[in-house]
């Protein structure tokens, strides 16, 4: 019977001791949500100086023709950012014609098999230039943020 007392005696205790490892787990799952919280609140959430999108805008497609002959025909957006659309860069807007030189100088130069087997290495070098052309420095303003293929037939 001595066991009984002192098993009845442990449970109270076992049980108290259990609340307050639960208490603890509890609470240290509300400190780390709130802290994670505020963390997003106050640094990840806020303007990291990351362009935000604005509208895009189609330019008509052009054919190149290609340093080892034939050509390609090729179509662009260009994804501007809502600078772009507030007026910035001179106030008048964006204007397509650096984007579709740079177009020309990129792509007539590239042999046919460039063209056809070096596509997103030729796009990625044409959006740094279309993206370097249209972003004030002086004043760290960009104007366009990506550059989109609308039409890309080689011949």
């Amino acid at each position: 019977m001595s066991k009984k007392k002192t098993d009845e005696t442990e449970t109270p205790e076992g049980e108290a001791k259990g609340g307050k490892k639960k208490l603890l787990v509890i609470v240290a799952v509300a400190l780390v949500a709130l802290g994670a919280g505020a963390y997003f609140m106050f640094f990840a959430g806020g303007d990291d100086g990351e362009p935000v999108a604005g509208e895009v805008l189609p330019l008509e497609s052009i054919a190149v023709n290609l340093a080892g002959g034939g050509y390609l025909k090729i179509g662009i957006a260009l994804q501007l950012t809502e600078e772009a659309a507030s007026g910035g860069h001179g106030g008048g807007g964006v204007d397509g014609s650096k984007a579709l030189d740079l177009v020309i100088s990129t792509f007539s130069q590239a042999q046919p098999t460039d063209v056809t087997g070096a596509r997103d290495a030729l796009k990625e070098s044409l959006r740094q230039q279309i993206i370097d052309a249209y972003t004030d420095h002086e004043e760290g303003t960009q104007m366009v943020m990506d550059v989109y293929l609308t039409e890309y037939v080689t011949q």
